[in-house]
């Protein structure tokens, strides 16, 4: 083979040290008389070099040793393994001397030279390329991506662990031994997989900086990305991602699709704290000498994993399965790539793999426009309610508990939706409704977050459509009565979740005073007409028996139709229930009390009992039985008693007399 062609082969420009630099003043090659000194030291040591390249490279060589090719050398023997990655780093060196131009001659015992340099060359390839599958093949569970993750960050592992090269290319045995030691020392603190995985890392490194300067990067890259492409692949599918069609997902009922959906939460997590992130690591040390070579290694091993783990949030996003919690998935994935978006920047970020980055914004945006969609669908199937019964006893409505437990939980993500809503439109406000929903928010609405503004105008949505249901009811105290019940359960709601922090307490002070009045119109229109059935505590006009018996007489009537017509009544909120029936209890108790005082002996002990049929703490226990009712109370009753200082029973009932 010609020189020049054997030069082209064997001269690697990217090892500078290997070169031989001529000044000004270097000597002419036509200055034979300078040059042979020169060639005849480089000629014997060169000859040294290639004949302990030969011992050392052909005592390993797989094809002429039964023991060479089923022993590991870096487990047989870590010290010669150093020394016949030095012998092939010796070798290169002499290769380049043989081809540089101070070297130049047509001596056909140099072409030999050259010849047989190479052939070793080879054979030491080979066998470092058997080496380097082994240490990957056989350390699988300690180079798994979790152990590598957990023992170091790239940056530490760049420094930390041992370069066992020297300045001019070759390995430093002392090098080696102290970090060996090194490696030893921290076992005693870490765990002995950390420790296997540390050498296992350090040796992976070596060889590929070796085959690296000897031109074999090729191989050394081609039997990393198969066995380390291999592990993230497992890995992907361990984590329960698999890859599916848009047609497989629709397919799925919601109970399967939210199993996916919960698994695919977990494999964005782990994968990008161990799976991913550790495979870096791993990538970033063995490859350290060359970026070009790292990022394209790295791009391959997880290009394709990672484009199926952050593809698989649109495939959801087009499902048409659409349930109501749907929307609490999509803001769990949104969360989730957030969260970790930092990860997913600094694992990925060669532009090789920015194709995965991509792949995660657009899963970001889809699901954003998705959140949104939903959210105005919800809207839209508050004001399309078309239930037209009435809540019994003036309750809380269904459609008040589902939308309610909708916004409570939507504002468990107030953080993901206050980001993603920063561009949305703020809500289309109706003619009707525009100049009330300005005055719910305080402060400038213009200057209030956008989710905000969402979740007021759907509350109050909620309102505007319970208060178009109140026509369905024919007693005006008990619609009162509804619209009570609903608003405090939407303030009870906000109150208890993150409601609170995005609408406010202000909002929740003007809200709550609305609930008082409702519960004041309740209360006048219900029981008004019990209170003017007594006279007034602070007259003066005196009052004769036959007066008191017919203040006795309508008091009863009156307060025996109210309550009849009040006990099918019910409050679910505790604290309304007993502020109504205290406020109640203040008007009517205390001047029904005074009034028996002074009057029950005037209409005459005999008249007692036809007149007197209520004691003031029957009056305060009735009182206190109300609004209790359920739907499996199918009537009240009134049981009349004779006056008497025992009262009734807590949930006593009454026997009307006809």
């Amino acid at each position: 083979m010609p020189r020049k062609g054997m030069r082209s082969i064997c001269f690697n420009p990217k090892t500078p040290s290997y070169s031989f630099s001529r000044g000004t003043d270097s000597p002419s090659r036509t200055s034979v008389s300078m040059l042979t000194p020169r060639r005849s030291f480089s000629e014997t040591t060169m000859d040294k070099t290639i004949e302990s390249a030969t011992l050392m490279i052909m005592k390993w060589d797989p094809d002429s040793s039964t023991i060479a090719k089923v022993t590991s050398l870096f487990y047989e023997n870590k010290r010669e393994a150093m020394q016949f990655l030095k012998c092939v780093n010796d070798l290169q060196k002499a290769m380049h001397l043989l081809v540089s131009d101070e070297y130049n001659t047509s001596a056909s015992s140099d072409h030999e030279k050259l010849v047989h340099a190479q052939s070793l060359m080879q054979i030491a390839m080979k066998r470092l390329q058997k080496e380097f599958y082994q240490i990957l093949s056989m350390n699988r569970a300690h180079l798994d991506p979790e152990s590598v993750s957990t023992r170091s960050s790239r940056t530490s592992a760049r420094s930390s662990v041992s370069d066992y090269c020297d300045d001019d290319g070759s390995i430093s045995l002392d090098q080696r031994q102290d970090d060996d030691n090194t490696v030893r020392v921290a076992g005693d603190s870490i765990t002995e997989v950390e420790e296997v995985s540390s050498i296992a890392m350090a040796d992976l490194r070596s060889i590929a900086d070796c085959m690296i300067s000897a031109g074999y990067a090729k191989e050394c890259m081609n039997i990393y990305k198969i066995i380390r492409k291999s592990i993230i692949d497992e890995g992907i599918y361990r984590l329960g991602v698999e890859r599916v069609s848009s047609s497989q997902i629709n397919k799925m009922d919601w109970e399967v699709l939210d199993l996916r959906i919960k698994n695919w939460l977990a494999a964005v997590k782990v994968s990008m704290r161990t799976l991913f992130a550790g495979e870096r690591i791993l990538c970033d040390h063995v490859f350290v000498s060359s970026d070009s070579i790292r990022e394209s290694c790295f791009n391959d091993i997880s290009k394709e994993g990672a484009s199926l783990l952050f593809s698989f949030p649109e495939l959801v996003v087009k499902s048409k399965k659409s349930p109501a919690e749907k929307i609490f998935r999509l803001l769990d994935m949104y969360s989730t790539i957030a969260d970790t978006w930092q990860e997913i920047e600094s694992i990925f970020s060669f532009e090789s793999t920015s194709a995965v980055r991509l792949q995660a914004v657009n899963s970001l945006i889809k699901l954003s426009d998705s959140v949104r969609v939903m959210i105005f669908d919800f809207e839209s199937s508050i004001q399309k309610d078309s239930s037209k019964d009435t809540v019994a006893g003036g309750g809380l409505h269904p459609l008040t508990a589902h939308t309610m437990n909708y916004l409570s939980l939507l504002a468990d993500y107030s953080n993901i939706l206050t980001d993603i809503s920063a561009d949305w439109p703020p809500p289309s406000k109706s003619i009707v409704t525009e100049s009330f929903f300005d005055s719910q928010i305080p402060g400038d609405p213009s200057a209030t977050p956008v989710i905000t503004l969402h979740v007021a105008w759907l509350i109050l949505v909620l309102l505007c459509k319970l208060d178009g249901k109140l026509k369905r009811y024919k007693d005006v105290s008990l619609s009162y009565l509804f619209l009570a019940n609903n608003l405090q359960h939407v303030i009870s709601k906000v109150r208890t979740s993150n409601l609170h922090y995005l609408l406010g307490e202000e909002w929740i002070n003007k809200h709550e005073a609305k609930v008082k009045q409702f519960a004041g119109n309740y209360e006048r229109l219900a029981w008004g007409h019990v209170f003017t059935t007594l006279p007034d505590p602070n007259t003066t006009v005196m009052i004769s028996p036959g007066q008191a018996k017919d203040y006795f007489r309508n008091f009863n009537s009156s307060f025996e139709q109210a309550y009849k017509k009040q006990s099918p009544c019910i409050i679910p909120d505790p604290k309304l229930r007993d502020e109504i029936k205290a406020s109640i209890a203040r008007k009517l108790v205390a001047v029904y009390r005074d009034f028996y005082n002074k009057h029950r002996k005037t209409v005459g002990e005999t008249s007692v009992g036809v007149f007197v049929r209520y004691t003031p703490e029957d009056v305060e226990n009735y009182l206190s039985d109300l609004f209790f009712w359920s739907a499996s109370d199918s009537s009240v009753s009134m049981v009349s008693s004779p006056s008497s200082s025992t009262s009734s029973s807590h949930r006593r009932r009454f026997q009307l007399i006809a």
